[in-house]
């Protein structure tokens, strides 16, 4: 028997919460892990530093719950998916009835980028969804931008008060459109480097030869030229023409984008998971998820571009 507000719900009960000072986020947070604790349900806490300090000063009994690194520790959303996917199938596996875990998500304000955690959230709905879980993810109104809040509303089915109410969420998107796009800083500039409809071959030479002036490491300049070439390989093959490539850099940091002229991949799952559907170019993108310092996509007038970033965000 599932407790509190996901009692009778089957798969993941997904609430965030906003919260505005340390006392809001307490009286949010400490009455959903006690309650786990006393049904004896598995209670996972993956904060920051700040909000595990609080939490831990608060509970009554901190014996019972289990502290993990926040989503802050993880450089790349994939990494948390195949972490926390992981633990929940041990925990589902031995026969619990709900695991409750609290998390929060890095964003612009923690000094993240957002995109890929946007669709995390949107993609949490299902890569979770097979699992009796619980997950509250509050976030904190004094550092969270307006934008990732509209992003947080569409993409969680159930919020929580403070006062205790958890309620359905009318503006949740079960379709889990993409989030709006948003430009990195160096996009500002021309780009160093553009080309109409090149080849594999041209991509990597291009975004080498922009690499050379840029202090990477070995390892970050081969994966930002890969990624190059397989986004282009992939417009070239799946996408509509034209496919146009543009390279960003400065002392620190390349951004490549990658446009063709057509929808794009209409899951945002797609790059999060592992797959071995190496017709739609799943398995690439989820390579260059893994590797790059953030990826980035988006529909607009254009077509569909996807974007990369190596070296300092």
């Amino acid at each position: 028997m599932r407790t509190g507000a996901a009692r009778d719900h089957v798969g993941y009960f997904h609430e965030t919460a906003f919260y505005r000072d340390d006392d809001d986020f307490l009286a949010l947070v400490v009455p959903f892990l006690e309650e786990g604790l006393r049904a004896g349900e598995p209670t996972l806490v993956a904060c920051g530093a700040a909000n595990e300090r609080l939490l831990r000063a608060a509970l009554s009994d901190v014996r019972g719950v289990t502290f993990l690194p926040g989503a802050d520790q993880y450089a790349r959303p994939t990494e948390a998916i195949l972490n926390y996917r992981r633990m929940f199938a041990d925990h589902a596996a031995a026969g619990v009835a709900q695991i409750r875990v609290i998390g929060d998500v890095p964003h612009p304000g923690t000094g993240a980028p957002w995109d890929w955690w946007a669709r995390y959230e949107a993609a949490a709905n299902r890569v979770f969804g097979e699992f009796p879980l619980w997950g509250l993810c509050p976030y904190d109104l004094r550092t969270t931008p307006a934008e990732v809040v509209d992003d947080v509303l569409r993409t969680h089915p159930h919020v929580a008060r403070p006062d205790g109410q958890h309620l359905a969420n009318p503006g949740f998107d079960p379709f889990g459109r993409w989030p709006a796009w948003r430009p990195h800083p160096l996009q500002s500039r021309p780009p160093r480097v553009e080309l109409l409809d090149p080849s594999p071959a041209e991509a990597r030479r291009a975004v080498e030869r922009v690499c050379d002036g840029v202090a990477l490491g070995e390892d970050e300049r081969d994966d930002i030229v890969y990624a190059a070439s397989e986004a282009v390989t992939n417009g070239l093959c799946h996408g509509k023409p034209p496919v146009r490539l543009r390279v960003w850099a400065d002392a620190a940091r390349v951004v490549v984008a990658v446009t063709d002229g057509g929808p794009g991949p209409e899951d945002p799952l797609v790059g999060l998971v592992p797959t071995e559907d190496s017709a739609s170019g799943g398995l690439g993108l989820w390579i260059a998820h893994r590797t790059c310092r953030d990826v980035a996509m988006t529909h607009d007038e254009e077509g569909y571009t996807i974007r990369f970033t190596a070296g300092v965000l």
